[in-house]
């Protein structure tokens, strides 16, 4: 038999690594268009571990059903929770994910447990080993790489699940240059949500993402804003009004409707904004 050159023999190799790197390439994707999801019925997903975060919010990780399974979460949308309340009543709320399709067999939610919320009971009463059904994905928004020069950003409390979302799946996109301004209101420290994640990709992206926190009840040193997003905040640290940026919020509805008439104040069109 006759033996093939050096040459030969590594393009053989070649050719065959990059063949099982397509297969595998394929093999993701074509399970991530798949999903776990159901628009039209609930599905059960088995919570693996919960991280106490503070005295009143928690990460609650779900596996999904393979090591290689994806959710199938366009970015941006949400999904239906169905849980029962205090008094053994169904209820529904809708959860975005801080977690995106790259994070393959599992999802996580950071919910916010307030005392009188019908579903932080149920979150609260949540145990590993415990299910959660889920049905979706649901949600307008509509994102394509690169479809906007900038995003600018408002959100308080626990809107900043789909901001997070976003501003990940922006980020870590290769190609995607879209710039990332948000601003997050809070009532004091301890409510930030995913600050750790979120500091982290202002270090890792200090020129494509901005982020500036405002609090209602400051500590005594704090280098943020104080009070509640005003348009000075928003003139200061969003894009101004252009047809290749967009204004995003998400928030309790005071606040969207304080910021809606804030944004119409600084000429931002209707096509300019979307609200969560």
């Amino acid at each position: 038999m006759k033996l093939l050159t050096p040459t030969i023999e590594i393009l053989s190799i070649a050719i065959a690594i990059a063949a099982i790197g397509a297969g595998t390439t394929y093999f993701y994707f074509s399970k991530k268009l798949k999903g776990c999801l159901d628009p039209e019925n609930f599905k059960d997903f088995k919570l693996v571990k919960r991280i106490q975060l503070s005295h009143n919010v928690a990460k609650f990780q779900f596996a999904l059903p393979t090591p290689t399974s994806v959710l199938g979460l366009p970015i941006g949308q949400h999904m239906s929770c169905r849980g029962k309340d205090s008094v053994g009543e169904e209820v529904i709320k809708p959860y975005t994910p801080t977690t995106l399709d790259s994070d393959v067999g599992y999802f996580e939610l950071v919910i916010k447990m307030y005392p009188q919320g019908r579903m932080s009971h149920h979150f609260r009463e949540m145990r590993v080993g415990d299910y959660l059904s889920v049905k979706g994905p649901k949600g307008r928004f509509q994102y394509q790489p690169g479809q906007v020069r900038a995003l600018g950003m408002l959100a308080g409390g626990s809107g900043i699940t789909p901001m997070f979302q976003v501003t990940r799946a922006i980020l870590e996109t290769p190609n995607d240059n879209t710039n990332v301004h948000l601003i997050y209101a809070n009532v004091t420290f301890e409510d930030i949500l995913v600050k750790d994640e979120l500091d982290t990709l202002a270090t890792g992206y200090p020129d494509r993402f901005k982020v500036y926190y405002v609090l209602n009840q400051p500590p005594e040193v704090w280098n943020g804003g104080i009070g509640f997003i005003s348009k000075e905040m928003i003139q200061t640290h969003c894009p101004a009004p252009a047809p290749d940026i967009q204004i995003l919020r998400c928030g309790p509805p005071p606040m969207n409707k304080a910021m809606a008439t804030h944004i119409d104040d600084l000429g931002y069109t209707k096509e300019m904004q979307f609200q969560f």
